[in-house]
């Protein structure tokens, strides 16, 4: 069983400050939470292992997506490194996997309860919907693996984001490994203890895995976004395929998931140069 892993740091027991998480301008803190970070995946790579998935690809998901510690993680998986990619969270997850796990999600935008939750871009998304279905990261990231027919079989991180996936794909194993209070602190399990329900939960979720099923979007296609600025929904109705439809706003309709994840893409990239 080939297997795909989309990574993300926010999810991570323990996080509840965007200085543990931020590679840029590191913070002491940083150091040790990209430690549990990597130590978590390891944990769902294991769990998946023991119900017998095999190839692994995981894609480092995180911010400028160079976090993960490449020596601490099995020899024989293969790794994504780096930013800008057309598929972002999700590239290279175009069929051939048979499932997919989402390791340190995060709730969207204007989740309660919800730590450090953002939609791709905190400064430039204040809301994405296709087909007016309200879009997590998950939730547009599990629709382009769903175009691939790829189904998500596991997500971890706060009780928030875990639920609000289950409630969208009820098929999909859930991790806990926090309960956020509010968006700056939470009640979290040790890193010990999270990466132990990491490893039951996924290996429960390869074994599960026939009764997943894709997630998909209904073609046509309508990708709905709005950004935080005025001059932000200036820029990215400039994008050929858009159309301005408010004061921050902008549509694009299209036939295939693919074009639209990036029509997405370009939305929020065009959205951090007008920042």
């Amino acid at each position: 069983m080939k297997l795909y892993i989309s990574s993300d740091m926010e999810g991570i027991a323990g996080v509840t400050a965007w200085q543990q998480v931020d590679a840029r301008t590191p913070h002491p803190e940083y150091a040790t939470y990209r430690r549990y970070y990597t130590q978590e995946v390891r944990a769902a790579i294991e769990g998946a292992r023991l119900a017998g998935a095999s190839e692994v690809l995981v894609n480092d998901s995180h911010g400028p997506m160079h976090n993960l510690l490449f020596e601490e993680l099995p020899p024989d998986v293969r790794v994504i490194f780096g930013n800008r990619k057309p598929y972002s969270m999700v590239q290279n997850a175009d069929g051939g996997f048979a499932g997919a796990f989402f390791i340190g999600y995060h709730g969207a935008i204007g989740d309660e309860n919800a730590v450090l939750c953002h939609t791709y871009t905190p400064s430039v998304i204040y809301e994405v919907r296709v087909n007016d279905v309200a879009c997590s990261e998950a939730t547009i990231n599990a629709g382009l693996l769903g175009y691939y027919g790829v189904p998500l079989l596991l997500v971890t991180g706060d009780r928030t984001t875990v639920e609000g996936v289950q409630r969208q794909m009820p098929w999909v194993r859930g991790a806990v490994v926090k309960e956020s209070i509010g968006s700056f602190a939470a009640d979290s399990l040790t890193p010990q203890a999270a990466q132990a329900v990491i490893r039951d939960a996924a290996r429960d979720a390869i074994t599960q895995a026939h009764r997943a099923k894709p997630y998909r979007f209904a073609s046509p296609l309508t990708l709905d976004v709005q950004l935080v600025t005025a001059a932000q929904a200036d820029l990215a109705a400039t994008i050929p395929g858009f159309t301005r439809t408010g004061g921050r706003s902008v549509r694009f309709v299209h036939a295939e998931f693919p074009v639209v994840f990036r029509a997405f893409v370009a939305t929020w990239r065009m959205g951090a140069i007008a920042h």
